[in-house]
Order: structure tokens, then sequence, then C-alpha cells
């Protein structure tokens, strides 16, 4: 920051107009005028009734990322990105992991066939897995925690500690947002494709702006709103084409449409496969489990969505990302020669299966 020149002021700001905030740092005072404002405050862990975090035994993903020790028992409420992620993580070190999801799947939003893949995995590691399973309420004892559940029927669970992975909201309070007219729904800043808040001169980024809660998404929106505020031309994110990636083992990572929502948006479609079990690189690393799998129009041959579990998954997306960015085609996948042996070669010729020219399944 002192290269570029960036002035760091520590405080808590506040908007007392919509050129000016104010920001406290104990008893000091600073007044901060701008032509320009974004706000990058982030977000936080979804709090629900009767499961406040106490920070000890009922956690959070940060509290998660920075234990002493690996408790011996975690019983994970959510099995999205967070919850699978630190299921892997705490199932490495030694921990007896139970994973509960509401849905009838583990990774809802991914593609059903990566879901079950991955499940599978999971259970052959010795992670316990309950769907279709809400939580009622957790109970706190002294040195454990109980989990009240009503799935199939209704049952408590014990453990060491319970880690709260059930989504994020935006920190938009105490920040005077709504003062200068800031339009915020479920928890998120309003923003349009080019970060602009509804007061023009106010933009907004990253997890306070709402979903998908990436990284990768905030530098992108950060990208276009200093190109905006510099005065160069530049052009609006793409939220259809935004990799999303679970780093567990096996990695999981996709982008675009399911082959479920490719239908339901009335696609004929056409759909690739490759396993890693056919490929030689993946033999020669020790990592057989995954696969790929591509959506494709059957009529245009238009690349819809690409879907990934397997070794390097969210390093392999970086290629479908590019090509649906680039509105390639099956034949533009197929026919681009990909070195052997590597784990991208899984991308060709899941592509040549899509139409029926697939020679090394």
């Amino acid at each position: 920051m002192k290269k570029n020149k960036i002035t760091h002021i520590i405080g808590r700001g506040s908007f007392i107009a919509k050129n000016k905030i104010e920001v406290k740092n104990g008893k000091k005072r600073v007044a901060v005028q701008a032509k320009y404002f974004i706000i990058a405050t982030g977000g936080r862990p979804k709090v629900y009734p009767g499961m406040d975090f106490d920070g000890k035994l009922v956690i959070s993903s940060k509290e998660a990322m920075i234990l002493n020790q690996p408790p011996e028992e975690m019983i994970i409420v959510g099995a999205g990105a967070i919850g699978a992620e630190f299921a892997y993580f705490y199932n490495s070190y030694g921990t007896k992991v139970t994973l509960l999801e509401m849905m009838d799947r583990v990774l809802p939003m991914e593609d059903e066939e990566v879901s079950k893949e991955l499940e599978k995995n999971f259970i052959k590691i010795g992670i316990a897995i309950q769907t279709s399973t809400t939580v009622e309420r957790i109970e706190t004892l002294k040195t454990k925690v109980k989990v009240h559940t009503n799935g199939n029927k209704k049952e408590l669970i014990k453990g060491s500690v319970a880690l709260l992975a059930v989504g994020i909201t935006g920190n938009t309070e105490d920040m005077g947002l709504e003062k200068i007219g800031i339009k915020i729904e479920k928890g998120a800043v309003l923003i349009d494709d080019y970060g602009r808040t509804n007061v023009q001169n106010i933009f907004a980024i990253g997890d306070v702006t709402g979903p998908p809660w990436l990284a990768h998404v905030a530098s992108a929106q950060g990208h276009v709103v200093a190109e905006i505020i510099a005065g160069h031309p530049t052009f609006p994110v793409d939220y259809s084409n935004i990799p999303a990636c679970t780093y567990c083992q096996p990695q999981v990572a996709s982008l675009g449409l399911t082959e479920a929502q490719a239908r339901d948006t009335g696609h004929d479609v056409k759909v690739g496969r490759f396993n890693f079990n056919s490929s030689g690189k993946a033999m020669a690393i020790g990592s057989t489990h995954g696969f790929v799998k591509i959506v494709f129009d059957a009529k245009h041959g238009e690349l819809l969505g690409c879907h990934i579990i397997g070794a390097e998954a969210t390093e392999l997306i970086a290629e479908l990302a590019m090509a649906k960015g680039l509105e390639a085609t099956w034949q533009d996948l197929a026919r681009t020669v990909h070195a052997h042996p590597t784990l991208s070669e899984a991308i060709m010729e899941a592509a040549l299966d899509a139409f029926g020219e697939a020679i090394h399944q």
C-alpha cells in the first residue's frame, strides 16, 4: 500500500453523507470525503434460532480454521462447500465427523452425479452423512454439544463441537447505509452489473453483495469498479461463467448449467463424460476417482456447463471458463490437442464422448 501511495485509516467507518464517512477509533474521529466509495466489508456466517455461536462448542468457519487441536468428534451442520471442506479436513486429522444436510444430497448446488460421487468417497473415508435432515436446536453442555435433528426420524447427536456452515450474510450494519438510502435485500447490498449501488457514486464488491460468496468474484468485481472510477472502458462480470470450487479431496469444480438445469431451461442436451480411472496421468499419480462431465447444447454444440470431481479439478476448470467465455463449441474442445499424459486430456475426451466420438473410454 505504501508503494501505491494508499492512505490506510484504522477504525470503524460510517456514512454521514453520500460523499463523506466518519471513522471512529476509540475517542478519535476522522472525517473522510471522497468522490467515490467502495463498500467491501465482506460477510459472516448466518445465525439461526436455537443455533447461536459461542466460539468454543458451537463454532463458525472462522474458529474452525484456528482450533488448537482437532476435536474428538465434530458435527458439521450444512454440506455445502464450506461444510464439505471442513468435513474432509478434520476427518484427515482423525476427528470423527458427522455431516448434516437439510437437502437430499451433499453439495446440493452441484450436479447430482458429482454429489453422489463425493458422498461415496466421503463415506469410504469414514465421514458419517445424514441428508434430508434439519437441525432444530443445539444444546451446549460443559464440554459437549447435543444436536437435535429432525430427518427421517428425530435424533440426538452428541459431539465435542458443532460447526455451523449454513450460509453467509453481508456485513451491512452500523455503517450508515440506510441513512444515505443504500438498498439492502436479504443481508446484501444490491448492485448492478458494474458494482454500482442505487447511489451512483457508491459501489460495493465481495461477500457484502450476496452470492456467489467467492474470493475470485470479489476480485473480479473490484477490477470492474476500479476501471469505472478511473474512467477506463470495462466489461461487467459474467456471473454465468464463474468457477465454483470445493477444496476437499476429491476436489470439486464446476461452472455454468448442470444437466438438470440445462434440460429445465429448454435445451436439447448432449452430455459427455470421462472417468479418471481411464486416465494415464491419474493412474500415475494414484488418484483415479472421479470424472469430467460436460453439458452441451445438442443443436449448436454450445458449451452450457462443466462439472469435475477428482484430482486438481479446481485447476482444470479454468480451461472450461476460458472456453465458455469465448463461446467455444464441443468441436473446439474436442479438436484441441491436449498433451499426454495429463489430467486435462479428460476434458477433450469428455467433449468427444458427448457426440459419440470417444476412443479412450
